[in-house]
């Protein structure tokens, strides 16, 4: 298969020091049932189920199908999901008996997803947790909700064959795709956690630009989503010194989500459950479908929304380590907005909130 094209690197190439002493996989049978509310009505107390109130929210504000939905994702592999449900026309058979047509852009970085989706550019996307949460944060809580899991797991740190362990990391050259995002974040609270004996310096880099600075020995290592971890072991020596998966519980850890701003959810409910009925449904298909036909269909998604793919090793490796799973790990968020806050990144806050499983919940009734 053709390799990627892989992009010149970026402008920005400020390197920040880091000082050594500074599946369908389980959401079904984790939210269950709506809340019982007791309520008065005429002389007798009654009881009866209520919608909470982000649901009454969104029903007051209901406006029916939209004419159009605007999606934003990445032609990335974590976003698999995505590209399957536009390959396979399963987000349009979902809205054609609504009428409302799908008008789909593709996305570099997480920020620039962001600020279309703030803009009214863009009404849904996909996107890494952390994106996610900075918009979340910084709007207290008004710009946009995470109403499903897309995938989990499937980051890795992977260095040169000098680095045989952590301790070696001392003085070293890493990358990470983008400052501020989800790896850039894992990798910099983890290797302050380690304590060097000497600065460790981590250079943001696109994903793209990665295997090249790789290749020429330009850096010593990189933490990076799938598949550019499994083009560095396949394709250019590198080795895995760090499975992010084995640094949190069960493995798991959201590596992308799928995210709609509040005023298009609060407008324009069912679309948005179609949305993610139809992500779902990708979903389920990733999961069941057989190894050969998924890396094919994969890899020509890719194909066609990135003009150019993966060797098919690449591929193949890559799927066995991310998990495609509807589950927005809920529970992880606030222990990211920590990571971020403990390396500089963001100002923290409460991520309780960002999470809305309504949606999902409609999937079990």
């Amino acid at each position: 298969m053709k390799q990627p094209d892989l992009p010149e690197p970026a402008e920005n190439k400020d390197r920040v020091r880091l000082t050594a002493h500074s599946g369908k996989t389980g959401y079904r049978s984790r939210f269950l049932g709506l809340a019982a509310v007791g309520v008065l009505a005429a002389a007798a107390v009654v009881t009866t189920f209520l919608p909470g109130p982000n649901e009454i929210q969104a029903n007051a504000a209901d406006k029916g199908p939209a004419e159009e939905l605007k999606i934003g994702y990445f032609a990335n592999f974590t976003h698999a999901p995505a590209l399957i449900s536009q390959s396979k026309g399963i987000l349009k058979d979902q809205l054609d008996s609504d009428g409302t047509k799908i008008e789909s852009q593709i996305f570099n970085a997480g920020p620039a997803a962001v600020e279309a989706l703030n803009s009214g550019a863009i009404d849904a996307a996909y996107l890494g947790p952390n994106p996610a949460l900075n918009s979340y944060l910084s709007s207290h809580g008004e710009s946009l909700n995470v109403i499903s899991g897309v995938a989990y797991g499937g980051a890795s740190l992977v260095v040169n064959d000098k680095i045989t362990n952590p301790e070696q990391l001392a003085g070293t050259n890493l990358a990470s795709p983008q400052f501020g995002g989800t790896q850039d974040v894992a990798l910099r609270n983890y290797v302050k956690g380690l304590k060097l004996s000497q600065d460790a310096t981590v250079t943001p880099s696109s994903n793209g630009t990665v295997a090249q600075l790789f290749g020429r020995g330009e850096i010593d290592g990189a933490w990076v989503p799938e598949p550019y971890a499994s083009l560095l072991v396949e394709k250019n020596g590198g080795h895995r010194l760090m499975n992010e998966a084995d640094l949190w519980p069960e493995g798991k850890f959201p590596t992308t989500v799928l995210v709609v701003s509040k005023d298009f959810m609060a407008s324009h409910p069912e679309t948005v459950q179609k949305l993610v009925d139809a992500n779902t449904e990708a979903i389920d298909w990733l999961n069941t479908a057989d190894d050969k036909e998924k890396l094919k269909a994969v890899q020509e998604a890719l194909a066609k929304a990135n003009g150019s793919t993966f060797d098919e090793a690449v591929i193949a490796a890559a799927l066995k380590e991310v998990n495609f799973s509807s589950d927005p790990l809920p529970e992880t968020y606030q222990e990211l907005v920590d990571h971020a806050l403990a390396v500089g990144v963001g100002t923290g806050g409460d991520a309780d909130g960002l999470v809305d499983t309504r949606f999902l919940d409609k999937q079990e009734r």
